[in-house]
């Protein structure tokens, strides 16, 4: 349970740095993060899954850049589904996501993957 309230935590943190970095990107305080990160995880683990599924032959066409247009939609539907967190469309979701991705790369290196 401490594991997951501490990644809730991290998770919600990176969001609030996308937002503070990314003009377009908008979250109106830490609960809204929190909100958003677990809304963001229960996304993650059922919708994303199904995209990447449906999109795959242009995932392969593209030699899989198309994830990341997968991954701005992700962000996007999370900015619907989330209240307090605001996504101006898809340009800022797309480096939304981009900036995202960079920052879970860099705290799974700093704290190892489990």
């Amino acid at each position: 349970m401490i594991e997951f309230l501490a990644h809730l935590v991290i998770s919600a943190a990176m969001l609030l740095v996308v937002a503070n970095v990314v003009s377009g990107v908008h979250i109106d305080s830490w609960s809204s993060a929190i909100v958003g990160a677990l809304v963001l995880g229960i996304v993650n683990a059922v919708i994303k899954p199904l995209l990447v599924l449906l999109t795959l032959p242009l995932t392969i066409v593209t030699l899989g850049l198309f994830l990341f247009v997968v991954n701005a939609l992700v962000l996007q539907l999370v900015g619907a589904i989330a209240p307090g967190i605001k996504i101006a469309g898809f340009g800022p979701a797309l480096l939304g996501s981009l900036l995202l991705t960079i920052l879970n790369i860099g705290v799974n290196a700093m704290l190892g993957s489990q």
